[in-house]
């Protein structure tokens, strides 16, 4: 289908750029082959969730995974009901690092798997050399660790599924992690993950494309090698931006090859603070400061993963895409956007991105019977 936006909002923000009314937009785009499972969110906030759950009833998303607070499991379920799902993390707002990544998280997971919980999240981007620098505590972070090695050996025990999240944008090797004394080539932050895969033959899940969308030769040789890894999509503005350099064809074939073993995520991040503005907030905080930019922030999530899968949209992403600036400040700024280039997927491989997958590797959801 083509995919030339037409409704208009007076909301203009990183997320709308060109004041798009994404409801609206979502009447347009109609409702996807099949109900969506998104593998991949950080659903945080009673308020937040309802005005989510919104946004998930517009765009067809039928029910969610969320690297939630554990306190948040009650209140959020309350809210989503069978709609969520948790991802066990550590307590990242604690003020001891060390503890937090070590006997605390095993506390967390086994409370989380009392919760119903069958993923456990093993964050291990590199900027987490300069979080664990930070803690007094090198190599805290790395996944092969030795306190990582017993948080998994109890996953394991428990029987859950393994996520993780292991290298970061190639704009960002380029500027953030150009110190490779510091953080090392990207290549280098997979020799750990492949370790793992081989020590432990779960299920996992590498978010972001495995981190490294921007090649899908390096995936598919990942892939080829591993056979109990698998992908997901999200990181929406990374994938707009990368995804829409592969051509059709080879993205098309690359999930045909791949096929049940790549799952959409959008990691969307919702927050209360969304809602209402205040003077101080941390970064993503800061990225909604009223109900109608929240709004705009999740289901601009959507509208792009959507379009740039199921479309032949050619122009301008309606979000703003800050790492164009981080590369290139001189011919960008802060509020521009890279090019998408929508793909007009054939119906089976969006049907098994979009639910097959997800419905093979973690179950069908409540409201779809097995077949």
């Amino acid at each position: 289908m083509s995919a030339s936006p037409t409704a208009r909002s007076p909301f203009v923000n990183p997320s709308n750029r060109f004041g798009l009314d994404y409801e609206a937009e979502a009447a347009r785009l109609g409702p996807p082959p099949v109900a969506i499972s998104d593998v991949h969110t950080h659903i945080a906030g009673r308020k937040a969730a309802r005005l989510f759950q919104r946004v998930m009833s517009l765009y067809g998303i039928e029910r969610c995974w969320s690297m939630s607070p554990l306190e948040q499991v009650e209140p959020l379920q309350d809210v989503l009901g069978d709609a969520i799902q948790f991802i066990a993390v550590p307590d990242y707002w604690s003020k001891d690092r060390s503890h937090a990544h070590g006997k605390g998280f095993l506390d967390r997971i086994r409370a989380y798997h009392a919760k119903g919980a069958r993923i456990v999240k093993f964050w291990s981007a590199p900027r987490g050399i300069d979080y664990a620098a930070e803690s007094g505590a090198p190599g805290l972070l790395r996944l092969d660790s030795e306190s990582r090695i017993e948080a998994m050996d109890l996953a394991s025990s428990l029987g859950m599924l393994f996520m993780t999240h292991v290298a970061d944008p190639d704009t960002w090797f380029a500027t953030k992690y150009a110190d490779a004394e510091r953080y090392g080539s990207k290549r280098s932050h997979y020799e750990p993950l492949e370790r793992m895969l081989e020590r432990y033959a779960q299920p996992w899940i590498a978010a972001h494309l495995g981190g490294w969308p921007e090649d899908l030769e390096f995936l598919d040789g990942l892939l080829a090698r591993h056979d109990n890894l698998h992908l997901d999509s999200s990181a929406t503005k990374w994938m707009v931006r990368e995804l829409s350099r592969h051509s059709a064809a080879d993205l098309e074939s690359f999930l045909r090859k791949w096929s049940g073993r790549v799952l959409f995520g959008s990691d969307i991040v919702t927050s209360d603070e969304h809602l209402v503005p205040a003077a101080e907030k941390n970064e993503m905080a800061s990225k909604g400061n009223s109900p109608e930019e929240a709004f705009d922030l999740y289901a601009s999530r959507y509208w792009a993963l959507r379009t740039l899968f199921e479309t032949d949209y050619l122009g301008e992403s309606p979000i703003a895409d800050p790492d164009l600036a981080m590369v290139d400040p001189a011919r960008f700024g802060p509020m521009d956007a890279p090019e998408l280039v929508g793909k007009r997927l054939p119906r089976d491989v969006l049907e098994m991105l979009y639910h097959g997958a997800a419905a093979r590797l973690l179950g069908p959801s409540p409201q779809t019977p097995s077949r």
